[in-house]
């Protein structure tokens, strides 16, 4: 199964250092053998491999060099940025992580100016439509999610086993490797309080009773959870809209079948780990800006998602049977009116277009689209 980024990659890395970030088991190691056949793969977990590092002894003649989880190392930045100004490229150098490696790009360090960062997700529609029927893909994302494995196995009692020894991998290895957290069952109890409030907005106040631990402790764990790949943050918009929610945010999952609660629900999660792909997509590879966040008021008016992707705005509403249109519409278009505005039903009897240019749409083909940038 190909990826979208591989092409952009290999136009880069004979220029660049190539940093490839994303879920742990998400294809960041395959994605890097697959860019070619003659290639040298260290990875730092390896005892002998930490060696073969030290004494900088790798094969030169290889067309790439594919560093993984070497951010464990001290100082690993520093040393990347002397092997990239001393020897440069070739070979390639490609730098995978499931953690931490797009913190690089919030501060000025060593490395600035040196290095493309490419975002990978798990599986979408939009991804998979040439090998899979989009129809069978969806199905797929909301019993087993979209990690490579499991979505290509499509076995639910295979998926069952895997998502849990994935999971306590991410905590009982990742997070100890980069994280001093003595309360990994309170974490993994936060998790499940997650798995039942995907769509809804998140008060750090009622977390913090829940787990009976204070609101800045269960914040420091929400941002740990998002570092590693387990959730993402949409977050409230409120600049120009009067009576707008200002901080409490929506979280959702990387792996759309860890979601609990109704299809609506899944199906909510699966636009949102689409609509973020996209957005990460055309920032890494085509250096188009974006962002999403999702719309409501004190009064309880609410649009899903407000992306923002270049110079063009969407307004985005998920139902997976109601294809009667939202009324929320009208509301916040008068904020954004040149927004193009979709109402996506998985349960459609047949799509819908309005003078205004809303449209209501059947959600499966609109995600193998989803922007035409």
């Amino acid at each position: 199964m190909d990826r979208f980024i591989r092409e952009q990659i290999i136009k880069d890395s004979s220029k660049k250092i190539i940093l490839i970030t994303g879920p742990r088991q998400s294809g960041k190691t395959f994605l890097s053998k697959m860019l070619s056949d003659n290639y040298d793969y260290l990875n730092y977990d390896s005892p002998e491999h930490r060696l073969i590092l030290k004494e900088k002894n790798w094969d030169r003649k290889k067309e790439i060099l594919i560093l993984d989880e070497i951010h464990k190392m001290k100082n690993w930045k520093t040393w990347v940025k002397g092997l990239y100004d001393v020897e440069g490229v070739p070979p390639a150098i490609i730098i995978t992580g499931s953690a931490k490696l797009d913190t690089i790009r919030k501060m000025g360090d060593s490395l600035a100016g040196r290095y493309f960062l490419f975002r990978l997700h798990p599986f979408d529609i939009k991804e998979t439509q040439h090998e899979i029927a989009p129809k069978d893909a969806f199905n797929r994302l909301l019993s087993v999610g979209g990690f490579p494995e499991p979505f290509l196995e499509n076995n639910t009692p295979f998926y069952d086993r895997w998502k849990k020894s994935h999971l306590d991998i991410i905590l009982r290895q990742d997070l100890l490797d980069l994280e001093s957290v003595r309360s990994i069952q309170a974490i993994e109890t936060l998790i499940e309080l997650l798995k039942h409030h995907v769509g809804s907005s998140v008060s750090y106040a009622s977390l913090s009773r829940d787990l009976e631990y204070d609101p800045k402790t269960v914040k420091r764990w929400l941002t740990i959870l998002e570092n590693l790949y387990i959730i993402f943050p949409v977050r409230p918009y409120a600049k120009n809209i009067s009576r707008s929610l200002l901080k409490e945010p929506k979280y959702y999952f990387y792996d759309s079948g860890q979601v609990q609660g109704d299809p609506g629900v899944k199906l909510e999660n699966i636009v949102a780990c689409a609509l973020l792909k996209e957005i990460h997509y055309l920032e890494d590879c085509r250096g188009i800006s974006g962002s999403l966040r999702y719309l409501r008021t004190k009064d309880g008016k609410e649009i899903d998602f407000v992306a923002f992707i270049g110079d063009e705005v969407y307004l985005i509403e998920v139902k997976y049977s109601d294809d009667s249109l939202s009324r929320n519409f009208k509301y916040f278009e008068n904020f954004f009116p040149n927004a193009k505005k979709f109402q996506l039903v998985r349960n459609i009897d047949r799509e819908k277009t309005y003078p205004d240019g809303t449209e209501i749409c059947n959600v499966i083909p609109w995600l193998t689209r989803i922007t035409t940038k």
